[in-house]
């Protein structure tokens, strides 16, 4: 199969509509050709006329380890043309930086989830095309969990930099079609183009021959962020990201971040798991779930010894249509609080430049997962039924925009 970029780089009649364009490529380490030739070092060997690049958060190179650590602007030691950090002193492209191209490549590979942050910067990149008459080319790539849809959309006026507008946890969606939505949704008039990926496969398993459920098996994994480390990482992360808002590791500060539904010292992982069975046994189908003990080396809990579920949403254990991170993680929260009525779950610290509001309300876009946790009274039906209608809107609102 071929990504964006491999088809901009192999169709003349593609590239030939970049002549005479100042071309901007917003990109990170996972920004590569299907030989690993970074997109930028690629777009330039082919003539093309790359007058600047955009990094998002984590920055252009991909070094930048945790969330609200910024990058600073920088000049291309190789190539001379300005790198400006989209996660900085600004998050929005300032009309200095729109100024410097006449096209923007956007070839970041995104996670399928909507509080990746990357997702973000394509619609603020799209507002500033739209307002200076600038053309964006979104170059395709997987959605690596696929299509599966999941979580409540984002409550109205709870938009921040991990939540663009009212999408479900788990949009489903490339970031070629997640363009297109963003378009319709805010009205905007840009020059918009998506060059298509050829032969994705979202629903084929490994037997389908390029088939990965999402993320093709033809293609190495490079990290588009510093803890996305796998596949597994993906398909888990639209339930895993909301441990950021709590006490509970994420597994940072150890090889395996993200891919575990809670670490801590205090929390007897066993007696969870027991609690989750007897709550919802259906929200933990699709995986398998294995008890292990870390010691993060940084970040929650560096240096004590934390008891931890760990996900293999992987190999024989995973079922694609059968797994639902979201759920899981709601419910690993919901039987920890039976089990701990009084623990300090919810963890109040300025998350993603949002200071007023709790960091688990700001990540599940809206407070009802974290009253649905704290409401002793409340069964998983109650959120069930809150996700379902929510996850039905969204497949029906972006049925029209699937590329593939």
């Amino acid at each position: 199969m071929k990504f964006g970029i491999d088809r901009l780089l192999a169709e003349p009649e593609l590239l030939r509509e970049l002549d005479g364009k100042r071309v901007a490529l917003v990109a990170h380490p996972a920004s590569v050709t299907a030989d690993l030739t970074h997109s930028l070092d690629a777009l330039i060997a082919a003539g093309v006329n790359v007058t600047s690049a955009f990094g998002p958060q984590h920055g252009l190179k991909g070094d930048k380890q945790d969330n609200m650590v910024e990058t600073a602007d920088e000049l291309d030691p190789h190539y001379g043309i300005p790198i400006f950090s989209l996660y900085g002193e600004v998050r929005r492209p300032t009309g200095q930086m729109i100024g410097t191209a006449d096209v923007f490549l956007f070839d970041l590979q995104d996670l399928g989830c909507r509080i990746y942050t990357f997702v973000t910067t394509l619609l603020y990149l799209l507002e500033e095309a739209a307002k200076h008459g600038k053309s964006v080319w979104v170059l395709d790539r997987p959605n690596p969990a696929g299509r599966p849809v999941e979580g409540t959309l984002l409550v109205p006026g709870q938009e921040s930099f991990v939540g663009a507008a009212p999408m479900p946890m788990r949009h489903g969606l490339t970031m070629g079609e997640m363009g297109h939505w963003f378009i319709r949704q805010f009205s905007l008039d840009v020059d918009y183009r998506v060059v298509e990926m050829h032969y994705w496969l979202p629903e084929a398993g490994p037997d389908g021959g390029m088939g990965g459920y999402g993320w093709p098996q033809d293609r190495i994994w490079i990290n588009p962020s510093p803890n996305a480390a796998n596949v597994n990482m993906a398909r888990c992360y639209a339930g895993t990201v909301m441990l950021e808002g709590t006490t509970l590791s994420e597994g940072r500060g150890t090889t395996r971040p993200l891919e575990v539904l809670f670490g801590a010292p205090d929390v007897d992982a066993k007696a969870v798991l027991a609690e989750m069975h007897a709550l919802a046994p259906d929200w933990m189908t699709g995986c398998a779930l294995r008890e292990c003990w870390f010691e993060p080396t940084f970040h929650k809990h560096t240096g004590k010894l934390c008891n931890a579920l760990m996900i293999h949403a992987e190999g024989g254990f995973y079922n694609h249509s059968a797994f639902k991170p979201w759920r899981l993680q709601a419910l690993a929260f919901k039987a920890i609080r039976r089990l701990y009525p009084e623990y300090d779950l919810w963890r109040d610290f300025p998350y993603e430049y949002e200071l007023e509001r709790l960091a688990i309300d700001v990540i599940n876009g809206g407070p009802a997962l974290r009253e649905w946790v704290d409401d002793s009274a409340t069964r998983p039906g109650d959120l069930d039924a809150l996700a379902v209608t929510d996850e039905a809107a969204w497949i029906a609102d972006v049925k029209d925009l699937l590329l593939y």
